[in-house]
């Protein structure tokens, strides 16, 4: 049973069309193979954003009423506060998701900005956005932790 992580990484390489990049014996690390297929799951990620964003004007176009009762007409706007919330971190997504789509494109993409080594495909798989190696990840998160006490 795949953990939540894991989920995550096989709806992505699902919702491309992609299985799991099989990295061969001698490989450039981020060759011209490994830059499409992330290339690949980043563009359907932010499409399939997209079209959540599309939606859900549509569908507050479509449901917006005014209810003459005030706990329906409370329980429509607490409906539509929480789907803006849900795509305003979203936004911020696509946002993430095109500076990194923009990354590869400059041949920048797939090593860690605080170190400079590899990230790797395993972790890219799983977080297609991330700009940190697992260690520096994990030191930020700690002091991060100790910041906030």
């Amino acid at each position: 049973m795949p953990t939540g992580k894991e989920s995550k990484s096989l709806g992505l390489l699902a919702l491309a069309g992609l299985e799991a990049y099989q990295e061969k014996d001698g490989e450039e690390y981020m060759n011209s193979d490994q830059l499409e297929h992330f290339r690949l799951i980043l563009s359907a990620w932010r499409d399939q954003l997209r079209e959540e964003v599309d939606r859900t004007v549509h569908h507050m176009q479509d449901e917006a009423a005014n209810f003459p009762d005030p706990v329906d007409r409370a329980a429509q706007e607490e409906e539509f506060s929480l789907e803006l919330r849900t795509r305003d971190r979203e936004r911020k997504l696509i946002k993430k998701i095109e500076k990194t789509l923009k990354r590869i494109e400059e041949d920048d993409f797939g090593f860690c900005d605080s170190c400079g080594i590899e990230i790797g495909v395993k972790r890219l798989e799983a977080r297609p956005t991330a700009d940190l190696c697992i260690d520096c990840k994990t030191m930020a998160e700690i002091k991060e932790k100790q910041l906030l006490g």
